[in-house]
Order: structure tokens, then sequence, then C-alpha cells
């Protein structure tokens, strides 16, 4: 977070705290996950901006007054500043999480000697631990990323300022110089960036973001604090509050408008948006502003104020006190937003008051003096244990926290996933992998009936009076349903879906619209939410290629499809369920259509999944489907609504009352092809002449003999 922004013989600008405030409070949105602030993630770019400009602006007036830069001085200041409030803060997690949720305490050993060091973008970057991906419970120490980039760049940038003064005597080459290095890590992120891949490493990487400082110092050589003043023309005020107020409008619209998955972000649009919180910046730090008093209303200077603490609260408190699955909607969520906004608050407050404050005017110091001096014995001696006694706990919080640590767990990870699936051929394998997964307390690997592939038997006369795919579709246990009525959406469920033990089993109201003689010429390409279907989507769509992946991204369905393709095994429907994992652009999906040119059926599915990118691929896959004629959208996401018996812990994966309802909607909006039609025009007639009704012992003997031959139904298991 940006140093205070009054040193020792600065001058105060109100308006920059406010600026802090708006910065933070995006950030807290954007990690509630509200669609209305998709793009608070760049309030971490604004706090970068401001530290590269108050730093780089008291480093230069020290050197203005000195000739100099007190290095000694200036990393004690920055230790005093920072270091009380995040080993508060990582006592109380370290504790909070050994109390209250043991189980992850495995996950942070790396964070917690990440944060001391400041490491933690480089600790997160090498676990491969993704900031946009996350499965399983998040680390509460996953957002000391940025303060890690921050403290990095104030080791490494005071010793280049120096070296700069020095040999550089005037500021324009310098500001060139700056800019220069701003440009090459912009560069580097363009580059190193790929679409459709996790930008993690670009998003945490100090190489990859210090160009957002170093605009902040550059701006800090042009524009020094010290030397505005509030004797300016009337023009110029209004041309500062006009740009001013263009610039906020900017950024306020780009945190409204964009995402974290846009691929404008990551090649110019940070840099970009950097600019303009410079220009920003430029306005609330003259005192000749209209703007920067506004921004400086006691509201906003009261939280720009604690704004460190706030940032250092925020996550911890969000993380520690939000479901891990399936999210609570409606007035719950708010209600829970809103106490956590208010608990981190008055954390921060209270640090700011009696932690961060004290320490900052030396309390620390006139303590130990006082415990030196041997003056007034008594409260020496008390003094001596209060600290003794502080210091103590705090080791024990943090050996405790440390030393039971179990090894190999690495940061913010969630658990060990089950591998791939690759085929339906495994699917025994997976649910023995998942259900053990359960029994873990892992938080996903739903447990889904065993199928045996065998070859199709011999066709036998059909017993029923309609020979249609609904009597296949059947599981052993339904009761004979009454006459259907197709459905007049084929893509939406029925909505009064009641979620008691007999709303389990297939309806045949919930039977296709259009019946679909086989699954043959059908094939699916999903992640592991396709493996939870895989059973029910083999026994209503007998003969559907179903290529399902865990963890598999939209960027690799194209390859899924060229493999298909050379193995004969594409079909000329194809159903897509993808965006579990992450989210992806038009661009990539735009791709995988034309990678399936000539298909006459696209089904695309969307998801449900409480991440922040649900919305974001959810929106997508409308948006093609508006422009695509050969391509339909299943709203599993409307589907699904209010459906928590559908879904694991976790919310996302499927349990078997879920992949039974899955499957039916997936099969009741494939439409049948040219060749169903003209085979289902050829079929002959059911026989009025009641044939089935001369042998009834014959017919309960099939009956008994097909029900042994399914697979049976594994119990559901219990979330």
């Amino acid at each position: 977070m940006p140093e205070p922004i009054k040193a020792s013989n600065s001058r105060y600008m109100p308006g920059i705290d406010g600026l802090r405030a708006l910065a933070v409070l995006a950030v807290i949105i954007y990690h509630l996950n509200y669609n209305w602030a998709p793009g608070g993630l760049l309030g971490v770019g604004i706090f970068f901006v401001l530290s590269g400009y108050l730093i780089t602006d008291l480093l230069i007036a020290q050197w203005s007054r000195h000739g100099r830069l007190d290095m000694k001085d200036f990393w004690l200041r920055r230790a005093r500043r920072l270091l009380p409030a995040l080993l508060l803060l990582m006592v109380v997690v370290v504790m909070s999480v050994a109390l209250f949720v043991p189980e992850q305490m495995g996950r942070l050993r790396g964070d917690v000697w990440a944060a001391v060091f400041y490491v933690s973008n480089w600790w997160l970057v090498f676990s491969e631990v993704s900031y946009f991906e996350k499965f399983g419970p998040p680390s509460p120490l996953g957002h000391l990323w940025s303060l890690a980039v921050e403290e990095q760049f104030y080791l490494i940038w005071p010793l280049l300022v120096a070296l700069g003064l020095s040999v550089v005597k005037r500021r324009g080459p310098l500001v060139m110089l700056t800019l220069g290095l701003a440009a090459l890590s912009a560069i580097l992120m363009a580059v190193l960036y790929v679409p459709g891949e996790d930008p993690s490493r670009i998003y945490y990487g100090t190489d990859t973001r210090v160009f957002a400082l170093l605009i902040g110092a550059a701006l800090a050589m042009m524009w020094p604090s010290r030397k505005l003043t509030t004797n300016i023309s009337g023009k110029a005020r209004l041309t500062l509050d006009v740009v001013g107020a263009a610039s906020l409008a900017i950024l306020l619209l780009s945190i409204w408008k964009t995402n974290q998955y846009d691929d404008f972000l990551y090649q110019g649009g940070l840099v970009l948006l950097s600019l303009v919180s410079a220009l920003l910046v430029a306005v609330l730090a003259h005192p000749a502003s209209a703007l920067a008093k506004v921004m400086g209303c006691k509201p906003l200077k009261w939280l720009g104020v604690r704004s460190y603490g706030i940032y250092l609260w925020h996550y911890p408190v969000i993380v520690l006190t939000s479901p891990t699955g399936m999210e609570d909607g409606g007035v719950i969520a708010v209600v829970r937003a809103a106490l956590q906004l208010v608990a981190c608050i008055v954390l921060a407050a209270l640090s700011w008051k009696y932690v961060e404050e004290p320490i900052r005017h030396g309390a620390l110091g006139r303590l130990w003096a006082n415990v030196g001096s041997g003056k007034k014995r008594g409260a020496s001696k008390r003094s001596t244990r209060i600290l003794a006694t502080g210091c103590a706990f705090a080791l024990c919080v943090i050996y405790f926290g440390v030393a039971t640590l179990t090894s190999g767990a690495t940061a913010g990870n969630s658990s060990p996933q089950p591998k791939p699936v690759e085929s339906a051929s495994a699917a025994d394998a997976a649910g023995q992998k998942e259900q053990a997964a359960e029994r873990a307390g892992k938080p996903y690997g739903p447990e889904v009936p065993a199928v045996v592939k065998k070859p199709d038997p011999a066709p036998k006369p059909d017993p029923a009076p309609k020979p249609d795919s609904q009597t296949a579709a059947k599981p052993k246990n339904e009761t004979k349903p009454n006459a259907t009525k197709p459905a007049a959406d084929s893509t939406k469920p029925a909505q009064n879906q009641d979620n008691s033990a007999d709303s389990k089993q297939p309806k045949a109201s919930d039977a296709p619209a259009v019946a679909v003689q086989s699954g043959k010429g059908i094939t699916a390409i999903g992640d592991s939410v396709m493996l939870d279907v895989e059973p029910y989507l083999e026994k209503l769509l007998p003969g559907i290629v179903i290529d399902g992946k865990v963890g598999r991204q939209m960027s690799q369905a194209p390859d899924t499809i060229a493999a298909l393709k050379a193995q004969g095994r594409l079909g000329n429907r194809v159903i897509i369920e993808l965006g579990t994992n992450g989210s992806f652009s038009k661009g990539q999906l735009d791709k995988l259509l034309k990678a399936l040119n000539g298909v006459e059926q696209i089904i695309v599915i969307n998801t449900r999944v409480p991440k922040p990118w649900e919305s974001v691929v959810n929106q997508t896959l409308a948006d093609v489907e508006a422009t695509h004629p050969n391509v339909k959208l299943i709203d599993w996401h409307a589907a699904s609504a209010g459906k928590n018996s559908y879904f694991y812990k976790d919310g996302v994966h499927l349990n078997s009352e879920g992949a039974r309802a899955y499957a039916l909607l997936v099969a009741s909006a494939l439409a049948p092809t040219e060749a169903d039609k003209e085979s289902e025009a050829q079929a002959p007639k059911p026989n009025e002449e009641k044939p089935q009704q001369q042998q009834p012992a014959a017919q309960e003997d099939n009956k008994q003999e097909h029900a042994q031959k399914e697979p049976q139904e594994a119990e559901e298991a219990q979330p």
C-alpha cells in the first residue's frame, strides 16, 4: 500500500487519501465477487501508481535538501510503517486458522514465510497458484502479493534514484530513463501474455507490474508536490478539474465494465489505466484543485488514512467467513458482505490506533528506553513483563503456526485433485478416486455410478407399446409414467421440480421433447462436470462419445477436437461443456467453432460455479449463440438455480441427482438429424394386436434380466 502521504516537511494532500479509499473499496468489492464491479482489481494498479509517486516525491525532496539519501532512515521508516500491522495480521490469521479451520494449516506454511520476507508474489508464481482460477478455500494471506511487489520496489528503487540523481544532473533525461524502464515492463507483460491461458504469472510478477510504480515515479520527477502552489490562473484551475474529473470517470467506468479476463488489460490496458491514474494523482496532489477538496472529504479521508490496514484485513475476513461451496443468495449474501466490510474496517481502525500509530511515532523506542533507564523501577518491571510476555506470546503463536504446518503443501492451492479421467471406460476408477477424495474432506469428487463398457446386445423386440429412447433412458427403479407431453422449451427444465427422493429419478416429463434414437453421431467434450454426467448420458444416449478431462480449459478444446477427428470419433452433433475452470474470450470460442466447421449442431452449456468468472463465461456463450445459427445454448445456470441438492459442497460438481437432471437437460436439447428423421419415418408403427400380453411371464423374466445387467446407482454421498 502507499506510504504515509505526509513526511516530516511535506504537504498533506487529503485528496490522495480520498483516492486511496476508493481504490481499497474497489478491491474489496472485487473480492466479494459482485458482478457490478468486476474490474475492482484495478484498485491495486491505482495503489501502485500512488506508491511510486509518493515514495519518489519523498526521495527527491530529501535529495534536494541534503544532497544525499539516507537509506537507513528510509528503510527504517518503511519497516515501522508496514511491519507492525503485517505481523499482527499474521498472528491473528494463524491463530484463527489453527482454531477454526485447522485443515487449512498446511496451506499456510509457505504463505507465512513468503509474507515475512515480502516475496509472496514469487512464491505464488513458483507454486503455480492462480489468482483467477481457484478451487477450494483460497489462502487468507494470498493478497499479500501486492505488498511484496511494493516492498521489492522500495528496496531497489531508492538505490537507483540515488545513482540517477548522482549521474544525471537534469531531470528530463532521468524522467525518460524511468519511462523507458516502465515501457520495458509493459512490453514484457504483453509478450508473456497468451490469450486464453491463466495470466497469473504476469499479474503477480514484479517485472511485469513495476511499470505502474515507475509511471508514478516519473510523475513525481515532473510534478513534485513541494513545488505546487495555489497561485494559478482560473483557466489552469478549470483545466485541472476537467482533467481530474475525466480521469476519475475513466477509472470508475473501467472498474464497472472491465474484468480480469479481458485481453485488453494485459496487452496495454493496464498501462493506459496507470497513465490515467497518474493524471488523477497529479490533479489531487495540486492544492488548487477543487476535485482534491471533494475527494478529501472526511469520510473518504478517514478511510484513506487507514487504507493499508483495511487492505491487510479485508481478504482474511472475506476468506475465513465466506462459504467455500454453494453460496447463499439474496439478503443473506448482502448482509454477510456488509458485516465483512464493517469487520475489516473496525479491525483496521483498531490496528491503526493501537499498533500502527504508536509504533510509527516511537512507542517501541520509548518503551525500550524506559526499560533500560532504570528509572521508575516499578513501572520498568511492569513494562519489562508486558514486553516479554507479548514477545513470547507472538513467538509462540508464530512458532506453533509454522512448526506444526504439514510439509508438501503449497500456498493457497486447493486440495490435490484426482487425475484426469480421459475416457468413459475409466469411469469406475474415477468414481473410486472421487469417493476417496470425499472421505478425505476434499472439495470436489462426486460419487458417480460405475459404468462397465459391454458390447451392445443383439436387438430384441421391445415389449413396450412405443419403442422409443425413453425406455432405454429409464432406470430400473423408476415407476412407469403416464403419457408424456413434450416440453415447450427444450433447454429449460421443469420449474417446479422438487428435491424429494422420488424426484431424483428421471421422469417421463423430463424426457427429450424430440426422441433421439441413440447417441451415435453425438460427441460431448467437457471438463470434470462432464465426467460427473457421463454415466447418465451414456444411459440416455447409448453410443455417445464422451471426452471429459479434469481441469480442461477452452483453449485446449481445439486440440481435443482435432484428435477426435483423427480418430474418427467426432460426430455431427457436438456438445461443449467448458468454463468450470476459468474464463475464455470470444475469440477463443470462435476458434473452437471454426474447428467444428461442418458440424450440423453445436450445443454449448453455460456454467454454475461460485467463482468470479461465472458471469463472464455465461455472457460470452450467450453472445456467441446469438451470432451463430447452428449453436444452441443450454442454460444450466438457470436450470440449477436454487437447486443446492444437485451439488456437492463445492457448489460445482454434481451428485447423482444433479447429474441426472443435467443429462436429461442435455438430451432434451438435441435435435434429430436428417438421418434420424428418415429412420423414424421408416420405422414400423406399433402393432395394436396386443402380442405383448400373450406371454406375461416371459416379459417379467426379461425385465428382471435387464435389471440385473443395468449398472447399480451409487448411493448419493453426503456433501
